[in-house]
């Protein structure tokens, strides 16, 4: 009998060291630079993109905020508001501004009861609820509410009902465009967040 050839094991492949992964994926990545891949993010798009969004969503913070100064809806409280805010506290600035709108709600119910109820004469009370509205806005820079509430305290000195409502319904009408423009801000904000978490993420030195 003749010995028979055993087929022999096929041998392992050897994986490729770190680097000449890293040069293989460069070949059939377009999105290389400087001698390393650029990674792709979750959503499957290149971090380069994503750098572009960031920096959309900037430019739309900052016009924004812009557009609020500039139409003095804020002033530069909420700038100073801005700077207590790091990373110790990277959501501070939205929880006082949460905080003034469920205080803000609660005074304005408390306004338009008083003015409805037709016997109403307390104008001392409605003075005590404007003033901690001015303050409220004071503190957040919501300066155009303010400057609202001065003109109703006014209107309230005088015991001038009928310019005290017209007043609530000038006030009223603020404070829902300041919730809605900085609920826009917020939301740009977080993208932006959330964004830059993913460079933290994805990108490798």
């Amino acid at each position: 009998s003749h010995l028979t050839k055993k087929n022999p094991k096929p041998l392992k492949r050897v994986k490729p060291t770190n680097k000449k992964r890293l040069r293989e994926r460069e070949k059939t990545n377009p999105f290389s630079f400087l001698g390393q891949l650029i990674p792709l993010a979750k959503t499957g798009l290149p971090l380069w993109m994503l750098g572009l969004a960031a920096d959309r969503l900037r430019a739309d913070m900052n016009r924004l905020l812009s557009f609020l100064f500039h139409q003095g809806i804020l002033d530069e409280q909420f700038l100073q508001l801005q700077q207590l805010q790091d990373e110790t506290s990277p959501n501070f600035v939205s929880e006082v501004v949460n905080i003034y709108f469920h205080e803000s709600e609660k005074l304005l119910r408390n306004l338009r009861s008083l003015l409805m109820d037709r016997e109403f004469s307390d104008y001392n009370k409605m003075g005590i609820h404007l003033n901690q509205f001015m303050g409220s806005s004071s503190s957040i820079g919501a300066k155009r509410i303010r400057n609202v509430c001065l003109a109703f305290r006014a209107a309230s000195d005088q015991n001038n009902r009928a310019g005290c409502l017209s007043a609530l319904e000038v006030l009223e009408h603020e404070y829902c465009f300041l919730k809605n423009k900085l609920h826009e801000l917020f939301q740009v904000l977080f993208s932006l967040i959330f964004l830059l978490l993913h460079f933290i993420s994805y990108v490798k030195i």
